[in-house]
């Protein structure tokens, strides 16, 4: 499958601002792919989670719900934003008080400070996500059987994508303290 994406890339026009050589064609196609399948999964999540429950909630909301959901535990803000690897607090407690509203999470214990608060998913909540899972199932997980040997790629695109996260993260952290031309 890389020989024949290889096969057809090496035709088309390679030189641009970002992509100046083989290397950097390569590396902005698999950005130009991350964003397009963000897109999609945002545009899934949503949409399945509209199969489950009145009303419209977007793909982050999905991901938060399910977040919250994983392991059936609590989880913080801050839980939920290093496994999701985001840093836009302000978003991410915005989903939080739309699912609160949807009677989707609670709050865990009684802790009263925002910063101690966990969250868990209710009746509903759980309802909600199992009914996800099934859809899910039956609509999303029939179609990845048309990818040949798909744990092995898959595996290996975690793998990448993992790694090329760390990448981002590294190099973000240098870009962030360099001067302002």
């Amino acid at each position: 499958m890389a020989d024949e994406q290889a096969t057809n890339l090496s035709s088309l026009h390679k030189k641009w601002h970002l992509a100046e050589n083989e290397e950097e064609f390569i590396f902005s196609n698999l950005e130009f792919a991350v964003m397009r399948i963000s897109a999609a999964l945002d545009r899934w999540e949503k949409d399945c989670l509209a199969c489950c429950v009145e009303g419209g909630m977007s793909g982050m909301d999905s991901a938060v719900l399910h977040m919250i959901r994983m392991h059936d535990r609590p989880k913080s803000i801050s839980d939920i934003a290093r496994t999701m690897n985001r840093d836009d607090i302000s978003n991410l407690q915005y989903s939080l008080r739309k699912l609160t509203s949807r009677g989707l999470i609670e709050r865990a214990g009684k802790k009263d400070s925002k910063r101690s608060a966990t969250y868990q998913v209710t009746a509903e909540g759980e309802r909600v996500t199992d009914l996800y899972a099934k859809v899910r199932r039956e609509l999303l997980i029939p179609l990845l059987h048309t990818i040949k040997d798909f744990e092995g790629e898959m595996g290996t695109a975690c793998r990448i994508l993992n790694v090329v996260s760390g990448i981002y993260d590294n190099a973000s952290s240098i870009a962030a303290t360099q001067p302002r031309e």
